[in-house]
């Protein structure tokens, strides 16, 4: 595996090259060595071929040298291989083991030897192998038996005439009579093969560099196309798209260029097309964004009037009661005035007008009050002004216009504010709208006899967090089911009857509540009620970078 890896991350050229040579190299190998290895062995065999020829020769005319111990015949008959340059030494011996004629030095050990004169003994025919002297030197020894023919009369032939089949008279044997040993010098064969050896081993050389550097040369020629194709990718994909592969062959390197370079001018096109639709897209984008924001102002106004409208009645009964009672003070007050004189009053009589005064003061100061805080909730501004305002002022702002509507539905308000909350930055009118659509859930999920919780406290500093005012609104209704709670603040999405919500309260509160910085959570429980927790950091929040900054300037239509 780890070979694979390393030729993986080899180049083009060397992923051809080198399992080329590699198999150019293991062939020439192999043809060399058999080549080298035939060679030698037809050098022995011919060795062997003369040797054998001419022992055998030796050994037919000392026949008669051997039968007669004729040194002076002998000694002419092995002076003829003098004629021979192999031959190291040879020598001629009777059964007896004499040696009665011999040329040349034997530096081999007799028991050498045994082994080749042994096998001749055993077959009666020649052996030969090859043996290494004293002084290192191999030669090729051979032995044969030096043998003759001679008659033999049998008994039954005996007594017979001339005239009886001469076959049947004698019969002839053959009988060994001596030994012709031989020692030839393997010297100049070895010099043979070596100068054979490195013959073939200098022409694979050539051959092989002859044959690699083709191949270099070749792989080149089919890899340069390949490597300019791929430096050209490298640049297209750093941007420039103003290179092209000129490549003038006509195989398949040269189609894929053509390829290549109709590729580079559709994606240069195509670029300058993107470019030229991006600079259109972000005129559009603002437009788009403009129209958004337009659109985002406009629904939450419409929520507002939606909970304006459902606060109507309360509103209206609100202002009735105190308005009652400034018209009742103020007409007895007229009354009195006009049936006493004002230099007869007493001044028990003084001091009830300015208690009745006083009373028309509070009254209308409270409807007053009343007014201001819903104009100020169902304003429609184009500038989102974010200060530093005090969230309890703003939740006890919002529940003078929502209290008498609860009562109405026969619902407990239980509110648990803390005293001394740090102000943050927001806009009290946005805010407002956040908790009167929570409290109106809270009704509308409520049932009589049921109590709404609200809470405020303060969420100390931690680490780079600089602390948050939490607002909690609790009801005792039936909760939402599982399957509904990544949807609620989803747009026009309720769970209300028809008539009695349009989907947006919740969606405009969320998006309110990220302007602002902070964070909505919910948590519900079938049966038993829900719980929405508003967190608003106590410092300036950054505006988001998903939000124009027309967010905190003028809207404009």
């Amino acid at each position: 595996m780890k070979g694979l890896r390393y030729i993986g991350g080899l180049g083009l050229r060397l992923k051809f090259v080198l399992p080329i040579s590699a198999m150019l190299i293991v062939s020439m190998l192999i043809v060399s060595g058999f080549l080298i290895k035939r060679q030698s062995d037809g050098f022995h065999r011919e060795l062997e071929s003369t040797g054998e020829t001419m022992i055998k020769i030796l050994a037919i005319n000392a026949e008669s040298g051997v039968l007669f111990e004729s040194h002076y015949e002998l000694d002419e008959l092995l002076g003829t291989l003098y004629r021979f340059g192999s031959v190291e030494y040879g020598r001629i011996a009777n059964l007896e083991g004499t040696v009665l004629s011999h040329i040349g030095q034997c530096h081999i050990e007799e028991r050498a030897l045994a082994g080749v004169r042994a096998a001749s003994s055993e077959r009666n025919a020649l052996a030969s192998d090859y043996v290494s002297d004293r002084n290192g030197n191999e030669l090729l020894v051979m032995t044969v038996p030096i043998t003759t023919e001679k008659q033999v009369l049998h008994r039954e032939s005996l007594g017979m005439t001339g005239g009886v089949d001469q076959s049947v008279a004698a019969s002839t044997v053959s009988e060994t009579i001596g030994w012709l040993e031989l020692g030839l010098s393997v010297y100049k064969v070895n010099l043979a093969i070596a100068e054979a050896t490195r013959t073939a081993i200098l022409l694979s050389l050539i051959v092989l560099i002859t044959t690699i550097l083709v191949v270099a040369f070749v792989v080149n020629a089919v890899t340069k196309p390949v490597t300019e194709l791929v430096e050209a990718t490298d640049q297209i994909s750093r941007g420039d798209f103003s290179t092209s592969v000129r490549i003038e062959q006509r195989d398949e390197i040269g189609q894929l260029a053509e390829t290549f370079n109709r590729m580079t001018e559709s994606l240069k096109q195509s670029r300058d097309e993107i470019e030229q639709y991006n600079r259109t897209l972000e005129e559009k984008i603002i437009e788009r964004t403009h129209q958004l924001e337009e659109a985002q102002a406009q629904l939450i106004q419409s929520e507002k009037l939606s909970a304006i409208g459902q606060l109507a009645a309360g509103v209206a009964h609100e202002l009735n009661n105190p308005l009652g009672g400034i018209l009742g003070y103020a007409q007895f007050t007229l009354e009195k005035l006009r049936k006493y004189a004002p230099d007869t009053t007493a001044q028990k009589e003084i001091a009830s007008y300015i208690r009745y005064v006083s009373d028309i003061e509070v009254q209308a100061r409270r409807c007053k009050t009343i007014v201001q805080n819903l104009l100020r909730f169902s304003r429609s501004s184009r500038i989102v002004e974010l200060e530093e305002i005090d969230i309890n002022r703003a939740v006890e702002e919002t529940l003078s216009f929502v209290e008498h509507q609860l009562r109405i539905n026969q619902i407990e308000l239980a509110v648990q504010l803390a005293p001394g909350l740090p102000r943050i930055q927001g806009n009290t009118g946005q805010l407002q709208q956040v908790f009167t659509n929570l409290i109106i859930n809270a009704m509308h999920a409520s049932k009589p006899g049921a109590t709404i919780s609200i809470s405020s406290r303060f969420s100390p500093a931690l680490g780079e967090f600089g602390g948050a005012v939490e607002i909690a609104v609790s009801d005792q209704g039936h909760g939402i089911a599982p399957q509904h709670m990544k949807k609620i603040f989803e747009p026009f999405f309720t769970t209300k009857e028809v008539g009695k919500g349009t989907g947006l309260g919740l969606s405009v509160s969320y998006g309110i509540v990220k302007e602002h910085g902070g964070e909505i959570s919910v948590e519900s429980e079938l049966g038993k009620g829900t719980t929405f927790t508003i967190v608003l950091p106590v410092q300036k929040p950054e505006i988001p970078a998903d939000i124009s900054k027309e967010t905190i300037r003028e809207r404009t239509p």
